[in-house]
């Protein structure tokens, strides 16, 4: 009886040694312990017209926090009811998520928005991904880009959120059902140092811009949940809109699929006015925003994006939807490649 009861025992105790390792190897203990977080300062941000200046062009335009942020019936277009809603919260409609997911109204209301946030709780949300109670933001939230913004530029959003007319809009709380709601809790990293990005020439300068704006998030193909890094800015990543389905661009400097054959003033008049030649970019694509960046600021980030390394990827919405070997997504024109 001994013999067996040690047998067992030994038994559960390789099972527990064999599953540690696997999880250690596989998706780590932050699903069980919590996201890894910084514990809070009581730093605040003075706030400058420059600030504020520099703030409202990074949350309006180049960032474009306003483009999730504000409910969609307002945008685009709508100045009015932009005004009274601007920043304050909604839920999103996208099919297929596996909860409900809503961006916060950040608008210094004390019930519903941020009003009784600290500078550094606001700072440690947009940088690292935890909100005030300690709890993961979903990553589309897209704060592992934001990660690399200096500190210059997270103390003007900061100075921008407090500068908006504060909004009542009660909103339910995002909820990620199992499992993905404990996998995301892997996704947030402290910012433990000063923060000042490198802008000594253009395509540096571009690179801290386009990280900003987040455009890899949208323009990498995604699979088992993980973006494709070696397809980074290779388009394909599949949206499921309420509208239908719609695939990101290729931005990479491929001449026959990506924007190798863009001119710098092509690339600015997408931006400026969401048109590509005669060819209308799709509203996911939030150029009503971007437009209002300065031509120096993206002819920058068209530098460095010429830098990247091309992929040979076609995507192109205007044609049926296919399987794609070489992203696995399914998109127009997927199975030219």
């Amino acid at each position: 009886m001994r013999r067996f009861v040690k047998g067992v025992g030994v038994a559960v105790l390789v099972l527990l040694v064999l599953a540690a390792i696997g999880i250690s190897a596989t998706i780590g203990w932050r699903p069980f312990l919590g996201p890894k977080s910084r514990a809070l300062t009581g730093r605040k941000f003075e706030t400058t017209p420059g600030r504020l200046k520099r703030g409202t062009y990074i949350a309006e335009h180049l960032a474009a926090c306003i483009d999730c942020h504000t409910p969609f019936e307002t945008m685009p277009g709508s100045s009015e009811n932009m005004l009274h809603k601007k920043a304050s919260g909604q839920i999103f409609p996208i099919p297929n998520f596996p909860g409900t997911l809503v961006a916060a109204n950040i608008t210094p209301d004390d019930e519903t928005g941020v009003g009784k946030w600290t500078d550094d709780e606001l700072a440690r949300a947009i940088r690292e991904g935890v909100d005030r109670q300690g709890h993961t933001l979903f990553p589309m939230m897209p704060y592992s880009r934001y990660r690399g913004m200096s500190d210059e530029d997270i103390a003007s959003v900061v100075v921008y959120l407090r500068s908006l007319r504060a909004i009542r809009n009660p909103l339910p709380a995002t909820v990620v059902n199992f499992p993905v709601k404990y996998l995301v809790r892997n996704a947030p990293e402290p910012v433990t140092g000063e923060v000042h990005p490198d802008m000594s020439t253009e395509i540096s300068r571009g690179q801290y811009l386009v990280q900003v704006a987040a455009c890899s998030d949208c323009h990498t193909p995604i699979k088992r949940g993980q973006p494709e890094h070696d397809l980074e800015f290779a388009g394909g990543r599949v949206f499921d809109e309420p509208t239908g389905k719609v695939a990101s661009a290729n931005i990479t400097p491929d001449s026959a699929t990506g924007i190798g054959s863009y001119t710098e003033e092509t690339f600015v008049k997408a931006l400026r006015t969401g048109y590509v030649d005669r060819r209308q970019l799709n509203l996911l694509m939030p150029w009503q925003f971007y437009n209002g960046l300065t031509d120096e600021d993206i002819k920058a980030m068209y530098a460095y994006l010429k830098t990247v390394k091309p992929v040979v990827h076609q995507v192109d919405n205007s044609k049926p939807p296919t399987a794609c070997k070489k992203c696995g997504a399914v998109h127009g024109a997927g199975d030219a490649n």
